[in-house]
This record gives structure tokens, sequence and C-alpha cells, in this order.
């Protein structure tokens, strides 16, 4: 037989606190004092271990012991075998706790990394096509509420380069649908893409390129970007939680939410820009256009972007960099 420790008994039944005993004998706790009872060590719960307040024994009705000697029940506990899980032990250490705290870190950058990419590439694939409609509509009311205006551009010089890069396009293999919209730019010379497809093209870009070779390489980029649904995989990363409540009911609202904060930072990553490219340089191959009218397009932009005496593109999601430039003369 175990040392007796005293605690509070509670039956479960009334808020009375009845003064008793604990013991253990052969396995039995058993309750003497106020109230008395014995139960099977295996049917009891013992909560965990805290640096201050009492421990709890419930019974398999509810009644339960409060037991503030937690020195004395410890001891106790030790005597019949009871043992901590790990969870509480690491809890009780501060290298454990450190050490959780570490692998939890580890685990959210990883998922930050990783897992989140991979999750947004998913859910943008099982999108309805209503949602990124609905979220283009968004966008492109945005931008021509704040920072597009008409385009000054005469129909007929529109007509003729839809209709060069749409020669261009037609070789393409599983090219997406796209459609050219042409605005005015209060932001600079400008070129992206929105979800459903549309193409934004600002009269400044088109005044600032040579030819219309090098306005087909920045559409074609564009189109990459569409191949890839980069754009949605980014409004679903920056929106985790909201994209998913769209793909189980629908409802695109969490997300169109969203739309003016991202429009603030719309940078594709490295990687996005780079498939992105790879998508124009096979689609100038294709059509015989020399690489040399992508560089220059970009080159173009690059120098736009950081002319002081310039207004530089508000919404540059993809600036030319020279790693991206050689990028493309390499693929020559």
């Amino acid at each position: 037989m175990t040392t007796a420790i005293p605690a509070l008994y509670f039956d479960g039944r009334t808020s009375r606190a009845h003064h008793v005993t604990l013991s253990v004998e052969s396995g039995i706790a058993v309750i003497d004092g106020d109230a008395q009872r014995s139960c099977p060590l295996a049917e009891l719960h013992v909560s965990e271990r805290v640096h201050h307040g009492p421990r709890k024994v419930t019974f398999p009705d509810d009644a339960y012991l409060e037991i503030r000697d937690t020195q004395a029940f410890d001891a106790l506990l030790a005597a019949t075998g009871h043992r901590d899980s790990a969870v509480v032990r690491m809890q009780q250490s501060w290298r454990g706790a450190l050490a959780a705290f570490a692998a939890t870190a580890i685990v959210l950058v990883l998922a930050y990394l990783y897992g989140l990419p991979l999750a947004a590439e998913a859910i943008a694939k099982v999108l309805p096509a209503s949602t990124e409609q609905a979220i283009s509509r968004g966008m492109l009311s945005f931008l021509d509420r704040r920072l597009l205006a008409p385009s000054k551009l005469p129909p007929a010089r529109q007509a003729a380069i839809v209709a060069h890069f749409k020669s261009l396009v037609a070789p393409q293999a599983g090219a997406p649908d796209y459609t050219i919209v042409f605005r005015k730019s209060r932001i600079g010379p400008n070129a992206f893409a929105l979800p459903s497809g549309e193409i934004v093209l600002t009269d400044e870009l088109i005044a600032l390129m040579d030819n219309d070779e090098q306005i087909a390489g920045i559409l074609a980029h564009e189109l990459g970007h569409l191949h890839e649904r980069h754009l949605m995989r980014r409004v679903v990363q920056s929106s985790a939680i909201g994209a998913a409540a769209t793909a189980i009911f629908g409802d695109a609202s969490a997300i169109v939410a969203n739309i003016p904060t991202l429009l603030l930072d719309m940078k594709y990553s490295r990687d996005a820009e780079r498939e992105a490219d790879d998508y124009a340089i096979a689609m100038m191959k294709k059509n015989g256009i020399p690489l040399t009218q992508l560089v220059g397009g970009f080159e173009k932009l690059q120098k736009a972007a950081g002319n002081g005496d310039e207004i530089s593109p508000y919404l540059s999601s993809h600036p030319p960099t020279d790693e991206r430039i050689a990028h493309i003369e390499n693929a020559r």
C-alpha cells in the first residue's frame, strides 16, 4: 500500500468538495475520508503535469479528484509505474520546447516554400471559369478606375497588332484562349495578363517598341503566363483560405476582396518568369522570328523602368534583368 495523500473529491453531480485521501492498493485507487470509493488505475485519467496548479484525476463517471500536493502525487504515480507522455515531458523541458519550436518553424517554412505553391497550382486548375472571369472583371475595373484610360490607338492599328499576333499563335499547340485589350496608361508602358485570358496592352508600350515583332514578343511572354496560370496561382497563394473556400463553395468574393492588395505587388517568381520566357522563346522560334526582337523589347522596358525622367511602370510584373536577357540569348 502506498502513502495516502490528501485530495478534494467531487462526485460530478454537486459542487461540494469532499476532503479525502488517495492511496493505491494492488493496482486499485482507494478513496477514503468524507467519501469512499475505489477504482482500477487503468480506468482513471490523469491530467498533464503543470508547474503551477493542481493535478486532476478523473473517474469513468466524471467524478474527479483535485490534488494540490503535486510532489507527493508525482511520487505516487512513479510508484505505480505511471509515466507522462513524450509530449508532456517535452513541455516540461526547455530543450524539448526549443526543439519543438524549431521543428514547427521548419515545417512552416517548408510548407510555405513547397506545400503552398503545389496547393495553389492544384486549386488554380480546378477553379471554375466563372471564378476567373469574376476575378478578372474586378481587376480590370480597379485598374480602369485608377490607372488606365481608354486607348487612343487608331482601330486600324489595334486590328493590325491583333492580326499579327494571332498569326504567330496559330502554330502553337495547346495555346490558351486570349483577348488583347488596349488601354492608355497613367503609369507608363506596360502589358499584363488577367486570369480569364485578357492581355492588357498599353499605348505607351506600343509606342516604346521598334516594331510589331517586339510587341509580339511581349505578348507571347504574357501568353506564357496564361498558359501556366501564373496569376491565378499567385492569387490563390495570397488568398489561400479564401481560394480553398471558393474551390469548395464556388463563391469568389473572398478572392476578389484581395485583388487591390495583389495589384500593388504583381511580381512573379523567378521560376514563373523563366517559364513565361521559355514559352515566348518557343513561339518566336517556331515563327522564325529572331530572339533579338524579344531581347530588344525587354531591354526597352528595362530602360523605361530605370529612366528617372519617366514614370516607372507601376505594374511591372516582369521587369527584365540581365540574367533573363542572357537566358533568352543562350536559347538561340
